[in-house]
């Protein structure tokens, strides 16, 4: 004890704790981040927005530059600014066709069912299926040997009769001859007289039936009541046949010549009617189902007598000779009916003409490579041609194709650079598609980069 009071224990220094020592250089180095965070997210800002690389040389400045800088940055006026690939085609004068198109049914103008007249049994098929055949041919043949004995029996009766009028008459002759003589009543001969009478109408039942066996053999052989096309045989040799069967002996039906019977509203039917007044023979063509192949072409026909009144549509006949036999009977076709031709007509491609809040319209390209928005009256339509009534003259280029992007005023430019060939016709059917290519490529193009699409468009304007 003595010792441990004579050597006391030195005072214990704190030492201040991991946790405590190192608090403030965490708390610099996190602040230092995101100060750096902070200017790199300003610095990516200003680069985006300023976007230094698509700049344009340094002798662009000016306002022009500006314009274009507010253009590459989205700003209001960027589509307006922009030329817009576009196709065009020239408006020219041509004859426009005035058609109606229907749906149709090919309709034969003749479809027999043969039936047999007589019943007996089937001797003989004399067709083929699907065989062509004349009027007159023999189709088949029933047994006719008991109309021939039933024949042979009538003539038998028929001379009895006529052997038993022959001396009726010889006895009315001398009765008359007693009678002059004053050798006989005159009732004898009048009772002579009625029985001539008699004879000569069993001489004419006889003949009568004479006739009919005659005409039972020839109902024997059973013949094509009209030229056509066979169908199907429905029955064989050597069956029982009768009037009443039900299918026949087989269908014909006649191709050549054929009609197609279509409907049209009533609407058509004043200028229709009017060619008709006047003689004029209108033609028509059957198109197939799907409306790409033409199959005959005819004339119309007739006209039925009435519209219906549930669909407010009339019925027209066309007939066709179907020389090919393209035709078939209940076959659906697209038949189109030509009414009339305008002559000298301006005509565009139907895909010129757009519909919009003011009615039909066009995109009429101005000589400095803008276009402009002009209403038009269309006339018929045939297709990949429409005519202008009016609103549109012959020479005038529209725009067929990138008029999405358009409005008044807007800049484009026609990357084909052929619109001199490109008529009211032959620009409906292949300018559009062309050009049309065209603009495509050069709009893909466009997006190739930013540095070659203003290089591009500055050597445009």
């Amino acid at each position: 004890m003595d010792h441990q009071d004579k050597h006391p224990e030195p005072p214990r220094r704190e030492t201040p704790s991991p946790s405590t020592a190192a608090s403030p250089a965490p708390r610099s180095r996190r602040g230092k981040l995101i100060v750096i965070a902070a200017a790199l997210v300003v610095a990516a800002i200003v680069l985006v927005r300023w976007q230094p690389w698509n700049k344009a040389p340094s002798g662009a400045g000016g306002p022009g530059a500006a314009s274009s800088a507010r253009t590459r940055h989205g700003g209001p006026g960027a589509m307006a600014n922009m030329a817009q690939p576009v196709s065009v085609a020239s408006a020219a004068n041509g004859d426009m066709p005035i058609v109606i198109t229907a749906l149709g049914t090919v309709t034969p103008l003749a479809g027999v069912t043969v039936r047999t007249q007589l019943s007996g049994t089937l001797q003989a098929v004399n067709f083929q299926e699907g065989q062509m055949v004349k009027q007159g041919d023999v189709l088949a043949q029933i047994d006719p040997r008991p109309y021939q004995i039933s024949l042979a029996n009538a003539e038998g009766q028929l001379a009895r009769d006529q052997a038993l009028l022959a001396t009726a008459r010889l006895d009315l002759k001398r009765y008359q001859t007693l009678l002059a003589q004053d050798s006989i009543a005159s009732q004898q001969v009048d009772t002579q007289a009625s029985l001539v009478k008699q004879y000569e109408g069993t001489v004419k039942s006889d003949q009568a039936n004479i006739d009919t066996f005659k005409l039972d053999l020839t109902y024997a052989r059973i013949t094509a009541p009209t030229s056509g096309r066979v169908g199907l045989r429905q029955v064989d040799a050597g069956n029982y046949v009768t009037p009443g069967d039900a299918n026949g002996l087989v269908v014909l039906t006649q191709l050549q010549p054929i009609s197609v019977i279509f409907t049209t509203s009533e609407d058509n039917l004043p200028a229709i009617l009017k060619q008709l007044h006047a003689g004029k023979k209108m033609p028509v063509t059957a198109y197939d189902r799907s409306n790409t192949t033409q199959l005959e072409n005819g004339y119309l026909q007739t006209i039925d007598n009435q519209i219906d009144t549930t669909t407010g549509t009339v019925k027209l006949r066309a007939n066709f000779q179907n020389p090919d036999q393209m035709l078939f009977p209940n076959q659906f076709v697209n038949a189109r009916l030509l009414v009339d031709t305008i002559h000298n007509a301006v005509i565009v491609p139907t895909s010129a003409v757009l519909n919009g809040s003011q009615g039909r319209y066009v995109f009429v390209v101005k000589p400095d490579n803008t276009v402009t928005v002009r209403v038009v009256k269309v006339g018929p339509v045939d297709g990949e041609r429409t005519s202008i009534a009016s609103g549109l003259a012959a020479g005038e280029r529209v725009v067929t194709d990138g008029s999405d992007r358009l409005r008044e005023g807007s800049k484009i430019t026609i990357p084909a650079e052929h619109p001199k060939h490109a008529s009211g016709a032959t620009g409906a059917k292949g300018t559009p598609g062309a050009s049309g290519a065209a603009g495509a490529a050069a709009a893909s193009g466009a997006h190739r980069g930013s540095g070659g699409h203003h290089a591009s468009q500055a050597q445009a304007q």
